[in-house]
């Protein structure tokens, strides 16, 4: 039975059980606590923490997964992958136990035909209802394993949280192995043979702080099924590489890099990582992660260049994996239509990633070998990080050769190299980790968001924290928690509201407002006066800050539309910044835009803008949205009922965001940068309003300087500017001339030295210009010397010049000055016949002159 049959079996047994089917979520979920979607169960966690009563009780998903704890064991196991497909059914409030267990098994047995002698089941020690359950099914007790709290209860994600038992179904293989106990063979006594296929958990109690196990108001279902794995089971294969999920990529990649699979071990671990990476590289980028050293960027990187050191292994000298992303397009293509659409998207982008990788690859190699034979074997922490910071040289391919050679890794320096760097990045960009914030998931209420009505409010504390949560709080820096709240917490790329809430005995100045969970929303910032639970205030949001937010965001989404209309549907937002001062967007495109797309780009979104178009919101179905033309991006998290935000058939996205009212709010639209951020993604900054206006006064009051210095009206001035760069031309060359004829040639030929039968000349200067001295070498060279170094002074650095012989080979010019610039401390070097260096100690030129008499002695 191939994979397309079984996802559209299982989906269509649960939809005639009465489940709602849904499409799989995005990888990236909108969730603080987690960088990647890595259960079916993610998009709907607010459901369980009961944050969000659910629209439908019953839902079945085949949900797209990634997951990377495990990546060093990726090709080497049968089942360890890093992007996995998992089929699941969910029960709000609905069925329970029973229908759980009897809907497994009767699709199991009777859909899929799976001989009930080969399954085996395994329950929490302590839930007999389960147990019963699966004895009333027909499964005899000796099939049953009563498992502990280890193997068989889920949760909390945190120190808080729902939890439960859960029960698992498993498969057997039939692999002769041997018990640990000389018993038969079952799950909890043998490795390998049976494969868990099914886990159903009863989500029914809430941990709290002190490991109490509370019952929950709505007792969930979350069941996973693994398609990877039913797929194995179901085609008669150990390795779910074996199945029809990967063997067409794994013929593609035999095919590229002319290596046979299932012929050699070693091989096959390389093909089996390329095809498990490539199936994670095409989602996660088709689902807006790209590049970088942060984050999701950085894992999708870590995950490339493992592939690509594993085609190395193979014997790819040129990137290869690009050609590798029709075999996952042809294969998933059908189910997620996604992939096809970004297909040739997502190939500019791994060649790009690919090719500057491999070009550093070498180079890595080469000092990891150097490394381990100069310590005896041993690749140290500080030596790590440089080749990872220096050469893009991730740990894992360290790790790989470690383990592959016999080398000592040291690994626990890496990681405090790592950290540090990660800390001091984070603090230059203003950013936060993926944080937990599990002390805000506790509480069982939710803040009502009124800021699209009203920008003031009467609002009542809930909750205060410090450190830890208190009564109250007097003078301090805090977070506050309201029943009901005007300020717009940070998500989706804009920025948080900042404003003033004002109470009987003191006033809050909010400086920070975000989500920590679904539902919850927290106003960081200080405190003057006291305050305590149950206090009343009148919330007010900082009105031109929001103002000015709000016309950038819908700039926002104009800019967005006209750049696809300019440059092409493959244009996707790729992130974004909305704030009260200027908007910065991220997108998708191959090339630097032109000066004439960056005007045209303008002019539209301006236009736009003087045409004075009323901003539309409405809430809507998703599929509705979706199904009028609505863009849904990535960073957005999208339930049943969406909020579209249009501007006449120009633009229509689904966000959360605010907005002006009408377009004419906006005022003047000005692109202000474009540039690179990663290979395929360009990032445009703009500004609008005051602040457009600001700028704008900012550019005439330089032109008026610029005019006074010139003496010259508006028509004069680009006159005046041309014959300053031609008076300048004349006197450079002047000036050139002047210098050339300072230097006495004749007179340099007389101070040459002798040294190993080299005539040379060392010589210095102070402020001549480098292509003079680089003229002058030339003609003391063709005098017959044999090597030149000059020293010039500048200012309080050293630009060093080394000439050469051409024929001389005995000697290298660049490695002298590479040398002699270290005695200076500098750095540079060049060709074998000419060099240029620099370094930063005056004082040290003596030094470097005697270590050049050292090198010429050697010779």
């Amino acid at each position: 039975m191939q994979s397309e049959e079984i996802r559209q079996l299982f989906l269509e047994f649960f939809e005639k059980k009465g489940h709602k089917i849904l499409p799989s979520a995005s990888l990236i979920p909108d969730d603080p606590q987690l960088m990647f979607t890595v259960a079916g169960m993610v998009p709907f966690k607010p459901i369980f923490w009961g944050k969000v009563d659910p629209i439908y009780t019953r839902i079945a998903t085949c949900q797209k997964c990634i997951r990377t704890t495990d990546i060093e064991n990726v090709g080497r196991t049968p089942r360890h992958h890093t992007f996995f497909e998992m089929l699941g059914n969910f029960s709000f409030g609905d069925y329970f136990k029973r229908e759980a267990i009897e809907l497994a098994w009767e699709f199991i047995t009777q859909i899929l035909k799976i001989p009930e002698e080969k399954l085996w089941i395994s329950v929490y020690e302590k839930d007999d209802e389960a147990y019963e359950i699966w004895r009333n099914v027909g499964i005899p007790s000796q099939k049953i394993l009563r498992l502990g709290k280890e193997d068989n209860f889920w949760g909390p994600a945190g120190p808080t949280g729902p939890c439960g038992p859960d029960t698992e179904i498993f498969y057997d293989t039939g692999m002769e192995v041997e018990t640990a106990d000389g018993k038969e063979p079952n799950p909890a006594n043998t490795e390998g043979r049976f494969v868990e296929i099914w886990n159903l958990v009863f989500t029914e109690y809430y941990q709290d702080e002190n490991g109490n196990l509370l019952p929950l108001k709505r007792r969930n279902i979350d069941t996973g099924a693994g398609l990877e794995r039913i797929a194995a089971m179901m085609q008669g294969v150990y390795y779910n590489f074996d199945t029809d999920l990967f063997l067409p990529i794994i013929n593609r990649i035999s095919d590229i890099l002319k290596v046979d699979y299932a012929k050699d071990q070693r091989k096959d671990v390389s093909i089996r990582v390329i095809a498990d990476h490539i199936r994670a590289l095409v989602f996660l980028i088709s689902d807006g992660v790209f590049p970088s050293n942060e984050g999701r960027g950085y894992v999708l990187r870590r995950i490339l260049r493992r592939a690509a050191r594993h085609g190395k292994l193979l014997g790819a000298d040129r990137p290869f994996l690009y050609n590798v992303v029709d075999a996952v397009v042809e294969k998933m293509g059908k189910i997620y239509p996604e992939i096809v659409e970004k297909s040739n998207f997502v190939k500019k982008i791994i060649h790009g990633e690919e090719e500057r990788f491999l070009q550093n690859l070498n180079k890595g190699l080469e000092i990891v070998e150097k490394v381990v034979r100069e310590s005896g074997g041993k690749i140290d922490g500080k030596s790590a990080f440089k080749l990872y910071d220096t050469y893009g040289f991730p740990l894992d391919i360290l790790k790989d050769l470690a383990n592959e050679n016999g080398y000592v890794l040291d690994e626990e320096g890496f990681n405090k190299y790592m950290e540090e760097q990660r800390k001091k990045a984070r603090n230059a960009a203003g950013e936060v980790e993926f944080s937990e914030r599990t002390e805000y998931e506790s509480l069982n209420f939710h803040t009502e968001f009124v800021g699209y009505d009203t920008l003031e409010t009467d609002v009542k504390v809930l909750k205060i924290k410090t450190d830890d949560f208190v009564d109250s709080v007097e003078n301090v820096e805090c977070e506050l928690v309201f029943d009901v709240t005007p300020f717009y917490p940070e998500k989706g790329g804009q920025v948080s509201d900042k404003g003033v809430i004002s109470f009987e005995n003191g006033n809050f100045e909010v400086k920070h407002v975000y989500l920590p969970v679904e539902g919850i929303i927290v106003h960081k910032g200080v405190l003057k006066g006291r305050v305590k639970v149950g206090d009343k205030g009148v919330a007010r949001v900082d009105m031109d800050k929001r103002k000015a937010t709000a016309r950038n965001h819908t700039a926002t989404h104009l800019l967005h539309a006209a750049l696809r209309k300019i440059l092409g549907t493959h244009v996707r937002q790729a992130g974004s910044l909305v704030e009260p001062e200027r908007l910065r967007f991220d997108f998708t495109h191959y090339e630097a835009l032109t000066e004439k797309q960056i005007k045209e780009v303008e002019k539209l979104v301006n236009k736009i803008v003087l045409e004075a178009i009323d901003v539309e919101t409405e809430i809507m179905s998703y599929d509705e949205a979706v199904s009028k033309g609505a863009m849904a991006l990535f960073e957005e998290k999208y339930g049943d009922k969406v909020r579209v935000v249009k501007v006449s058939d120009f633009s229509e996205e689904l966000c959360g965001g605010t907005h002006v009212k009408n377009t004419g709010e906006i005022g003047l639209f000005k692109i202000i940068s474009e540039g690179s951020v990663s290979a395929g993604v360009r990032r445009i900054e703009a500004i609008t309003g005051m602040v457009s206006l600001n700028y704008l006064k900012s550019l005439e009051n330089n032109w008026k300087k610029i005019k006074n210095l010139l003496e010259a009206n508006d028509r004069d001035v680009f006159a005046k500017i041309e014959k300053l760069k031609t008076d300048i031309k004349l006197l450079e060359s002047k000036f050139k001339k002047f210098q050339k004829n300072m230097v006495n040639v004749e007179k340099l030929l007389e101070e040459v030295n002798l040294e190993s039968n080299i005539k040379y000349l060392v010589k210095e200067f102070e402020g001549l210009e480098v292509e003079t001295l680089r003229e002058i070498s030339d003609r003391i060279i063709d005098k017959g010397v044999d090597l030149v170094v000059f020293f010039n002074k500048q200012n309080d650095k050293v630009v060093l010049i080394v000439k050469r012989r051409k024929d001389l080979k005995k000697l290298h010019a660049g490695e002298i000055a590479k040398t002699l610039s270290k005695v200076l401390g500098g750095g540079g070097g060049g060709r074998p016949d000419f060099a240029q260096a620099g370094g930063k100690e005056v004082s040290k030129i003596s030094d470097a002159k005697k270590k050049l008499v050292e090198i010429l002695k050697e010779c």
